[in-house]
């Protein structure tokens, strides 16, 4: 039986491919017909929808109908997930540098 993916790596997984994160960006512009999306890249109307898809399962976006017509927006709320994991490694980042600035500083008033 197959595992579901937790939230997160749901998350990562729609984000790991250059197109969803276009979709996001273009998104981030307000709602969008399905159609507009689709006709703002190269590939086919169907890899479009297995996309958008994929961004459904992630809550990365929402779908609403209107009329015949799907539109899609930005949820953001998601991305909270990534950023927090994100912050661990700018923290240590900030260690290193800080660090770094030490050994430099201290080297420079030996010299």
């Amino acid at each position: 039986m197959p595992q579901t993916a937790l939230p997160q790596e749901a998350v990562f997984k729609a984000l790991a491919d250059p197109t969803r994160r276009e979709i996001l960006a273009l998104l981030r512009q307000g709602r969008q017909p399905a159609g507009a999306i689709a006709g703002r890249f190269p590939v086919s109307r169907p890899a479009i929808s297995k996309h958008l898809r994929l961004l459904r399962e992630a809550k990365l976006v929402v779908e609403a109908r209107e009329g015949r017509a799907r539109l899609y927006q930005l949820n953001p709320a998601p991305l909270k997930s990534v950023d927090d994991w994100i912050a661990a490694y700018r923290r240590y980042w900030r260690t290193q540098l800080g660090n770094l600035r030490h050994f430099v500083e201290t080297q420079t008033d030996e010299a």
